[in-house]
């Protein structure tokens, strides 16, 4: 799963991960666990650029991971490392959704370190500006629609995955 934070990766990952009875697995989770601190506390502390080499090698090892469902953090797909590994050992997913909506599901949240700016909407757009053409990259795109329940947007991603038999079929 790749998009902007916001998007519903982990939510839907799950709930995709469960339909089809394969692991969920979590990029940004798994770095917050190894160096028990916050997503929020490594940028303050290590920067930004450290963040991404570990969420590379993270990113890396889970997709050695048999099968399953990974949503990576928001700007995990703008690396060309990591399109290419993901290329390499999967399918990426992209969960888009517009600016509105991502707008909605963060203003109130402050974990999302990249958005503690003076104005966090002209930097939320900034960012979606930048990565969507990155991510338009993916390998199928799933619209989120405002009305969409975590289970309508999961039937979206595996009726999409469903068009790649070489990934998954219907049995």
């Amino acid at each position: 799963m790749v998009g902007m934070m916001g998007a519903g990766k982990t939510a839907v990952g799950q709930a995709v991960a469960n339909r089809l009875r394969v692991p969920f697995l979590d990029s940004d989770e798994e770095i917050v666990r190894a160096a028990n601190m916050s997503i929020a506390e490594i940028f303050e502390r290590d920067g930004e650029a450290f963040f991404r080499d570990r969420e590379s090698e993270v990113i890396g090892r889970l997709l050695d991971t048999q099968r399953a469902v990974l949503s990576t953090g928001g700007g995990a797909f703008m690396s060309e490392r990591n399109r290419q590994m993901i290329a390499q050992r999967g399918v990426a997913v992209w969960l888009k959704a517009d600016l509105d909506l991502l707008w909605a599901r963060v203003r109130h949240k402050d974990t999302r370190p990249l958005l503690r700016t003076p104005d966090p909407k002209a930097t939320l757009t900034d960012i979606y500006n930048t990565r969507v053409p990155v991510y338009a990259k993916a390998d199928l795109a799933v619209e989120a629609q405002r009305d969409y329940s975590i289970a309508d947007m999961a039937d979206a991603v595996v009726a999409a995955l469903l068009t790649r038999p070489d990934v998954l079929e219907e049995t």
